[in-house]
Order: structure tokens, then sequence, then C-alpha cells
């Protein structure tokens, strides 16, 4: 039976051996890239092995009731909680999804751009059954990230299911599922602080996500569950720094109605790189409050706190929680 910690302490290169072990025989793999398990149900779900942390986990602490999971090396809950729900839903399953591990997520989606060419060159197996693909790599409870996917059919579906719907700017499913033609989502995994040292997991928010996505994968294998293709969002493009940058963080989609275009929050162009990636760690109304009410500048400094911080410097906050 795997356990979240089983997950939490391996090197990426440990992690990526030890998946290929288990699920040999059933597997398609790349070194350095991903590692694809086959599955009966027509359901993908996605997670990737890296973390952002400098040092393996060697310490993991526990609020006394063992819901939340922290370490003085940072606990890597990006993404080693998907990869933890991924196999425990795997291992629940009746009927078995396909597993697509990745590398180098935090580097570029690096192994996700891997599959997308192996898959594109007819060197992976046929998925062409597949009605939707989950990633479960996002920070928090019950979000539930889309990004350029514009399947309303399939989005009342997942949001049915206890998710609301949140902004992102990208993850894997960002470079996959344009390519597969499946619609793809995103959802919490319980993980907070995301690339800081004092990041945490919340045990029970994690195990809702895997509860749902179990039920997901079961009810994919009804032979009247409708196959979400994937349904490109319409976005206007704004430049940024001589690079065209998709503003769905700021644009509602073209089913929008006109009230809501007149609504709209028109983000200053000197923030449109830091707001997007702000959106992985925060709300849009979140960010639309803090900056009406702060200015540029706590957008600066939220940027540099949570996306760009100084390890060696950071606050031991795991160390605070082992009691040290």
């Amino acid at each position: 039976m795997i356990k979240l910690e089983d997950v939490l302490k391996p090197t990426q290169q440990e992690l990526y051996d030890r998946i290929s072990k288990t699920y040999a025989g059933r597997i398609s793999r790349l070194k350095g890239g991903f590692v694809l398990v086959q599955g009966e149900a027509p359901v993908m779900l996605v997670a990737h092995l890296d973390t952002v942390h400098h040092e393996p986990v060697k310490q993991i602490c526990k609020t006394q009731d063992g819901n939340i999971l922290m370490s003085p090396q940072g606990i890597g809950g990006d993404d080693r909680c998907g990869v933890y729900a991924l196999q425990k839903v795997y291992e629940s399953a009746i009927v078995k999804p396909w597993l697509l591990f990745t590398c180098d997520e935090e580097t570029g989606c690096v192994g996700a751009g891997k599959f997308v060419d192996r898959y594109q060159r007819g060197k992976l197996p046929k998925m062409d059954g597949l009605k939707m693909i989950i990633e479960i790599d996002r920070k928090g409870q019950r979000d539930a990230v889309f990004y350029s996917c514009d399947n309303p059919e399939f989005e009342k579906y997942v949001t049915g299911k206890g998710f609301k719907t949140a902004q992102g700017s990208f993850s894997d499913i960002s470079e996959i599922a344009p390519v597969v033609g499946v619609a793809a989502v995103n959802l919490s995994s319980g993980y907070y602080n995301a690339h800081q040292t004092h990041e945490y997991i919340n045990r029970r928010h994690l195990n809702f996500t895997v509860r749902k996505v179990l039920e997901m994968v079961e009810d994919s294998v009804r032979a009247d569950f409708p196959k979400y293709e994937y349904i490109e969002a319409y976005y206007p493009v704004r430049q940024l720094r001589g690079q065209n940058i998709w503003a769905d963080w700021d644009y509602p989609k073209s089913t929008a109605s006109k009230k809501q275009k007149d609504e709209r929050y028109d983000i200053p162009q000197h923030l449109l790189y830091e707001w997007s990636v702000l959106l992985d760690f925060y709300s849009f109304e979140e960010l639309k409050e803090i900056h009406i009410e702060y200015g540029d500048e706590m957008i600066h400094q939220m940027y540099q706190d949570e996306v760009a911080p100084d390890y060696e410097d950071d606050e031991d906050w795991g160390a605070v929680l082992c009691g040290r």
C-alpha cells in the first residue's frame, strides 16, 4: 500500500526508477523525460516527479494528528502530492487509469515536451479512447484549472465533483492536452506555500482530491460517459518584452457576455508576467484586491516572495515545526 511519506524523500531519479520497477511490463518511458503507465480506464492522470528544492527531504515533521507535514529541506508537495495521488488512485481503482509521470516540469515542462514529441511521432501506445486528462499539481484545496481548454460541459462535470474553477498560468497539461485532443484539468493536491522551504501539505485536502479523482475514473468506464474533446479558448494576445502573452487571466473567454467584457480588470502592461505567474499561488480576485489596495509594489514583492526566494537565507519554518 502506497504511503505519502514513500514519495517525499527520494530524488527525482530514484522515484523514476522506483515507478519504472513498480509498473514494469506496462510502461513506456524515456530517461530524463517521463514514465507512461498503460491503463484500461479511458482517463490519463498526470503528475511530475521533480520539486524545486535544492536537497532531498531528510526529515518529515508532522502535527500531532499527522495531518500537516513539513520539512526543514522543503517538503516538496509540488508535486509529490500528485505522484502519491496517482499511485493511490491506481491502487484503489478496479479498472486502472493511465498514469503519466513527467520529469523536470519545474524547469519548463521538459518531460511533457518529450512526451508530446514521442506521441506525435507515433512512438507511444494508442490513446485514441481517452475521454479526459486529469493533472494533480495545483496548490490548495478544490481548485480546478483548465488553462486554455474551453469545454463548458467538461468544466461543468469537474465542478460538479466539488471543485471550483480557478486560474493558472501553465503546467504539463498545457503542452499535452492540445496535442492529444482531450479536455484536461489541473486539480488541487493539498500543498501550500509552494516553492518555499516552509511549504506544507494538508493530508485531508489531498485525500479529498484522491477520492474525487477515483470517482471520476470510475465514471469514465460507463458506456454512456462522454469523451470530452479539447476545445481551444480564444484570448487576445498582448506583447510583453517582445513576446506574446496569452492574457487568459485578464480577458473572458469568447463565450463570455458583453457585460463580463465590460467589467474586466485591466492589468498594467508592466505587471503582466508577474501577475500571470502569481496565478499559480493566488486567485485572480485576490490579486485584483491586493493591487487595488496596495499598488504595483505589492505585486512585485509577492512575486519575489513566492517565485524567486533565496533558499539559502529563507527562514527555516520546517525547523520550527520540528521543534528545533
